[in-house]
């Protein structure tokens, strides 16, 4: 599994990319909460219909930048963002608690890492392009 780490964070968080069409329609639906955060790809816009509690949503462009951060409530329909390629999830709060904000200072101000798979352990299938691949190595706050 993925970590997430900030310059805001004492320790990494997980973090669950939604690789395929199927894993990013589910999104966070049928949950009661989330550990860590959530990482569609592509996607720019979510909704929280059909969910059980609030969520921060982390827009990113090509660049991976963040262009908004936003608080959604369940039974929402969010608008999509046109610079957006990418959207990162997480309960209510979180990104405020990681620093994770639009007008955040600094390049590289957080890392997307994996940690080594164990001797048999099943390996993620690979990443699609160069951009998600870029996701695994940066993250970057404007």
């Amino acid at each position: 599994m993925a970590m997430l780490t900030t310059a805001g964070m004492p320790a990494p968080v997980p973090l669950e990319i939604a690789r395929s069409a199927g894993a990013r329609r589910r999104g966070l639906l049928g949950r009661t909460g989330i550990e860590g955060a959530l990482l569609l790809s592509p996607a720019s816009a979510v909704h929280t219909l059909g969910m059980r509690f609030a969520i921060d949503v982390a827009y990113l462009d090509t660049a991976l930048r963040v262009v908004a951060v936003r608080t959604m409530r369940p039974g929402r329909l969010g608008l999509p963002r046109f610079r957006a390629r990418h959207v990162l999830e997480a309960e209510a709060g979180a990104m405020e608690r990681w620093g994770i904000r639009r007008g955040g200072a600094g390049e590289c101000a957080g890392r997307l890492t994996v940690p080594p798979a164990g001797r048999g352990a099943a390996q993620p299938p690979p990443l699609r392009d160069a951009v998600r691949a870029a996701l695994l190595t940066r993250f970057t706050l404007v």
